[in-house]
């Protein structure tokens, strides 16, 4: 999955010697960490979706996030978007994290089971690639589309044995909810690439995460009565979600979308059923099936053909418009 090594980047070359070979290394391992760790949200978010009201708990996280980025930007002296590119980063924090947590959070709260939100989300590369086209101007050809269709199967076999959508009245909200977050990352992610993505990934995730907190704080006092049932798993869950799945899978996501296309990281969203269904296995002793891990071998199938160079005539085209 070397998503960070794409020819024809334009970022700047790392320097000659062990540095850059480390700079190199650590490019490779990117996108496996992103993957593990944003599987790991699942199992978080349904611990602590059951400890406290899903607003209350995306509030705590954006808001603990926030303060905690801000704080390190501020000690590295790191550049801090401003005018028009502040209001870009606002833009791609509603869609990316209030949208979309919001609404899978708000979904698991109501009882959607945690494989059905896996299988929306992970369906999220199809339509960033049929999306990217006309946004963004990237050109898919023939190859990666059946990367794509290799992908999506990959995450249909990962889920198929945990798919029970609940007989309550809600399911059908809960089912709305998961699609338009769904639609919240898939639109955010087009629109940093288009408009913000040579953003400094240290205070542009910080202001992503700092506009979303308020908004979701306001909808859950609006909608919610914010209580914590369980505040050993409401703090163990958060703990979690904030230092790994905010903090650290973002940081990854924003640095892979500066240096590949939009199509090319969201592939990596293939894998996530399969490698969350690995995760509750080995942590909560969830039952494993062999539908799962053929799911991630053809997830990672779809991956690798998906993620493939294109040819040098196509490489100039698939450049997002900026």
């Amino acid at each position: 999955m070397a998503i960070g090594l794409r020819r024809g980047s334009r970022t700047s070359p790392p320097p000659a010697g062990t540095a850059g070979r480390g700079g190199r290394a650590v490019r490779a391992v990117t996108p496996t960490a992103f993957v593990v760790l944003w599987s790991s949200a699942f199992i978080a978010g349904v611990i602590g979706v059951d400890a406290a009201p899903p607003l209350l708990l995306t509030f705590a996280r954006f808001a603990l996030a926030g303060v905690l980025l801000a704080a390190y930007a501020v000690a590295v002296r790191a550049p801090w978007p401003r005018g028009r590119r502040l209001a870009h980063l606002a833009v791609t924090g509603l869609l990316i994290q209030a949208v979309q947590f919001g609404a899978l959070y708000t979904a698991l709260g109501m009882g959607l089971p945690a494989a059905v939100v896996a299988l929306v989300q992970g369906l999220n590369p199809v339509l960033i690639a049929l999306l990217a086209g006309p946004l963004l101007g990237e050109r898919i050809g023939a190859r990666r589309w059946a990367g794509f269709a290799l992908g999506a199967a990959g995450v249909v076999l990962a889920v198929a044995d945990r798919i029970a959508v609940p007989a309550a009245a809600a399911a059908g909200t809960a089912a709305v909810l998961c699609v338009a977050g769904v639609l919240g990352l898939s639109l955010g992610t087009l629109y940093q690439k288009r408009f913000a993505a040579d953003m400094d990934v240290r205070t542009g995730t910080a202001v992503q995460f700092l506009v979303a907190a308020p908004v979701l704080g306001l909808a859950s006092l609006a909608w919610e009565t914010p209580r914590v049932g369980d505040w050993t798993a409401f703090g163990g869950a958060l703990a979690w979600i904030v230092l790994v799945n905010s903090i650290g899978t973002f940081l990854l996501l924003n640095t892979m979308l500066k240096r590949a296309s939009a199509s090319r990281v969201a592939t990596l969203f293939f894998l996530t059923p399969s490698v969350t269904a690995l995760l509750a296995f080995a942590l909560v002793g969830q039952a494993l099936d062999g539908l799962a891990i053929a799911g991630l071998v053809l997830g990672g199938a779809g991956v690798l053909l998906a993620g493939q160079s294109p040819p040098p005539q196509e490489e100039s085209q698939e450049e997002p418009q900026e």
